[in-house]
C-alpha cells in the first residue's frame, strides 16, 4: 500500500481525522495545539489524531495528499477542511461547529 493509498484509507475510514504535530496530550507546536483547543470548544471528544513526526513518510505524504504545504491538516468525512488558520475562521463563523454536527449524525 503507498503512502496515499495509506492516507486515503485513514480519512476515508474515520468521521473526523487530524493529521497534527504531536498528540492531543501534548502538541508539539502552536498551530496543532490551537487546533486542538478548537475541536474541544466544539465538544468534540471521538476523532482520530494522526501524529505525522511518528511518521516522516506520513508528514511527507499528507502535504502531496491535498496539496497544502503545513501541519497540522483537518478532514471531515474524507474531505480536506484546511490547516489551523481556516479551522479558526470557520469555527468563528459557526460553519466548524455545523460540519462537525454532521459528521457525528
Amino acid at each position: 500500500m503507498s503512502i496515499q493509498e495509506k492516507i486515503h484509507t485513514q480519512v476515508t475510514t474515520s468521521p473526523i481525522v487530524l493529521y497534527m504535530k504531536g498528540t492531543p496530550q501534548f502538541p508539539q507546536c502552536g498551530f496543532s495545539g490551537a487546533t486542538i483547543q478548537i475541536l474541544q470548544a466544539c465538544g468534540l471528544k471521538d476523532y482520530v489524531t494522526v501524529n505525522v513526526l511518528a511518521d516522516p513518510e506520513v508528514r511527507d505524504g499528507i502535504k502531496a495528499y491535498a496539496n497544502w504545504p503545513t501541519i497540522p491538516q483537518l478532514y471531515i468525512n474524507g474531505e480536506f477542511i484546511g490547516g489551523a488558520d481556516i479551522v479558526r475562521e470557520m469555527f468563528q463563523q459557526g460553519e466548524l461547529q455545523k460540519l462537525i454536527a454532521a459528521a457525528q449524525g
